[in-house]
């Protein structure tokens, strides 16, 4: 067995875990301010992290298995380390310290990021680039929910 395939799972887990404990951190804010009706219950949120999670664990597995170790692999991989920073500082940005409009334009380029791994991607491994594209479909819905909280609490 591979060290990635435990190793990539366990960096994956430690992203979702940091993001869930700002998350947690911020939720007595949270429930003071005004949401849209149609924001997703805390459950459907947790259930499609987890999924999205998932698939983006299987994915960077695929290409750390598929390519070679050339700049496009370093881009790739540089990206995905990225994507997993933008995802902890978005968490910890509209939880922790409750600034919405700073949280648009970061999930903006957590959404950009995702977006680039998809169009690197894609030429080289195009599984591992459609097991993203609900992960950027997710992030371009939350950077849309992140802008109308914005606006019902400004």
């Amino acid at each position: 067995m591979k060290i990635n395939y435990l190793v990539i799972p366990l960096i994956v887990f430690f992203v979702s875990f940091l993001g869930g404990q700002l998350t947690s951190s911020g939720m007595d804010w949270y429930k003071t301010i005004k949401l849209p009706s149609w924001t997703p219950p805390g459950y459907v949120i947790g259930l499609v992290w987890t999924v999205i999670f998932i698939l983006a664990a299987i994915s960077v597995i695929l290409i750390w298995n598929k390519l070679d170790r050339t700049s496009n692999f370093n881009w790739i991989i540089s990206i995905f380390i990225l994507n997993a920073l933008l995802n902890i500082f978005w968490s910890y940005l509209f939880f922790y310290q409750g600034q919405i409009g700073f949280a648009i334009i970061e999930a903006g380029l957590l959404a950009l990021s995702v977006l680039a791994l998809i169009v690197l991607i894609w030429p080289v491994y195009k599984l591992a680039a459609i097991l993203l594209i609900p992960y950027v479909g997710w992030v371009s819905f939350a950077t849309f929910l992140t802008y109308s909280i914005w606006i019902l609490n400004k």
